[in-house]
């Protein structure tokens, strides 16, 4: 049966994942709204209705799940987020939980039909490897860091709302990389050309990564699958690219290839946890602003292995990736060389 085109509204539209969604949906003739905090003349040319708020804000985001003058919205992608590794308590929860609650009446008080949540695999990071970790893995008694601990309470409210009348489901891709990235490179690279990359543990983790085009293709499949009956709803599924990277050896190439300073310095994870949590006592105590450049969760991520079975994405929506990580390394390394 030929699919239908929907209106959906994507949360954080303008953002690195939120873009290359509504890009993949107006390509396919979906009609499509966003919500953020800012405007984007490159959402407008792609010809997204954008409209301007708060997640905090339950009117607005009511307001925009409405669908303005066209059809009602029936899909809505939550992907807007508060991201990052420090920070207050109370800044993340109002980011991920107070808005995703938000997001949930907003979805309920419109007659949205489905929601696709945008998580993250740090949500059931507990400082242990995980290797080839399937959805089973139960959610850690402890955090080390707001970020996951309040997208995990973000997860669970979108889940526990799974009815009849709004299907859920949650996504949680790992290490989203690719051309526009505006987070995870552009740090990496910043430090690098400081000199100020350590390998954190012995160089041998193993870690998934996932191409942003696969990550907001996977958004489309889990939400066109949204179906009563269907296994989707109400499930949780990790993405990424399949194919595990021995983490260390892939950044120092990464680096080599931009011309970047080699790594030179190596720091035992148990050591850069010490540090870590040195630097967050200092932090927090002199009340510094920016971000510690290391924690013990930072440390832990960066020198344990962490990879994902994806099998239950393939098996429930067809998920795919359509790069290996070999290509999806090159169109990366591609951007980064035509900007510079």
């Amino acid at each position: 049966m030929e699919r239908r085109p929907s209106h959906a509204l994507v949360t954080g539209g303008g953002g690195f994942l939120g873009r290359y969604i509504v890009e993949q949906l107006v390509a396919r003739g979906d009609r499509v709204t966003t919500f953020s905090r800012g405007s984007y003349p490159e959402l407008a040319a792609l010809g997204a209705r954008q409209v301007r708020g708060d997640l905090r804000d339950l009117r607005a985001i009511t307001a925009a799940c409405r669908g303005g003058n066209g059809p009602p919205v029936d899909v809505v992608y939550h992907v807007a987020a508060r991201a990052g590794l420090w920070g207050p308590f109370d800044d993340f929860y109002e980011a991920n939980v107070t808005g995703t609650d938000n997001v949930i009446e907003a979805c309920r008080a419109t007659g949205v039909r489905k929601l696709v949540y945008t998580s993250s695999p740090s949500v059931i990071f507990d400082g242990t490897d995980q290797r080839n970790v399937d959805e089973s893995m139960p959610y850690p008694n402890h955090y080390e860091s707001p970020y996951p601990e309040t997208k995990a309470i973000g997860e669970q409210r979108v889940l526990a709302a799974n009815s009849s009348a709004l299907l859920t489901t949650s996504l949680r891709p790992h290490l989203i990389f690719g051309p526009r990235d505006n987070h995870l490179l552009p740090s990496l690279i910043a430090r690098a050309r400081k000199g100020r990359v350590p390998q954190v543990g012995d160089g041998t983790n193993m870690v998934d990564l996932t191409y942003v085009e696969d990550a907001a293709q996977a958004h489309l499949q889990a939400a066109d699958a949204l179906e009563p009956g269907s296994p989707v709803a109400g499930s949780v599924y990790f993405i990424s690219q399949g194919e595990p990277v021995v983490l260390w050896p892939w950044i120092s190439d990464f680096l080599a290839r931009l011309g970047l300073p080699p790594i030179r310095i190596r720091i035992p994870l148990g050591l850069a946890r010490g540090a870590g949590g040195l630097l967050v006592a200092i932090y927090r105590s002199l009340r510094l602003r920016g971000e510690p450049p290391l924690t013990p969760f930072l440390a832990s991520e960066l020198a344990q292995d962490h990879y994902y079975d994806i099998s239950r994405a393939r098996r429930d929506f067809g998920y795919c990736p359509r790069f290996t990580m070999a290509q999806s390394t090159e169109r990366t390394l591609a951007a980064l060389t035509e900007v510079r």
